[in-house]
């Protein structure tokens, strides 16, 4: 299988549980949600994504011929930007990363020594041997990954509320504020459109201390 990588890159996790955690993105190129492309966004089922997840000009992106070429990618990386013995770690995302990632990728991620991270929209089945699980519904009806370490749940959304999903098997609730993106935001400015969303959050987090804040602290603090 060859897979399609839009960007991989060090950086630190943003956002969730393991915010703070340095870490090596591995971006798939594509999603089952959305194609990527503007004129189709008003009719896809995840209108409101802030990624570019097209093609595979991203910084390191690219074809991989193999698991092996690709594990050894992000194992360079990871060489090249740390200097102790703190465990590898690699995310998993996109688009939606389960349209490629496959069960000979992550054994080829683990034999370079990763803890392998998935960030997923959960329409899919995730691998067993993926190490920690994040799922970020979309869409209620099309939830088939309803168990995991961390649902991060983007808000507020027309399609899915915090309550349709409290009583999954999660150890980790965190709302995140939907940024200023797509037709939600109804073409409001786009720091007000955010400022509001958060305080929804946080109001909701108060009233129901089952759910955690997220923030996307990768853009407040401007690294990739």
């Amino acid at each position: 299988m060859t897979y399609s990588v839009k960007e991989l890159f060090y950086t630190l996790q943003g956002e969730g549980a393991r915010t703070g955690r340095a870490a090596i993105f591995c971006r798939f190129s594509g999603c089952n949600f959305w194609s990527g492309l503007e004129k189709d966004r008003e009719n896809a089922t995840c209108r409101f994504c802030d990624t570019d997840f097209v093609g595979t000009d991203g910084p390191g992106g690219g074809k991989f011929a193999s698991p092996q070429e690709l594990a050894r990618a992000a194992a360079r990386l990871w060489q090249e930007n740390t200097q102790d013995r703190g465990r590898p770690y690699l995310v998993c995302t996109g688009g939606e990363p389960l349209l490629q990632l496959d069960e000979p990728l992550i054994e080829a991620f683990h034999d370079a020594g990763f803890e392998v991270a998935v960030e997923t929209n959960g329409s899919l089945p995730v691998p067993k041997t993926v190490d920690w699980i994040c799922v970020s519904p979309k869409s209620l009806t099309n939830l088939v990954q309803k168990q995991g370490h961390e649902l991060k749940l983007v808000y507020p959304q027309e399609n899915i509320r915090p309550e349709d999903v409290a009583d999954l098997a999660f150890k980790h609730f965190f709302l995140q504020p939907m940024d200023g993106f797509g037709p939600d935001a109804n073409g409001q400015d786009t720091e007000k459109f955010r400022q509001d969303n958060t305080r929804k959050a946080l109001d909701y987090c108060r009233r129901h201390p089952q759910w955690r804040l997220s923030l996307q602290t990768h853009k407040i603090l401007q690294i990739p």
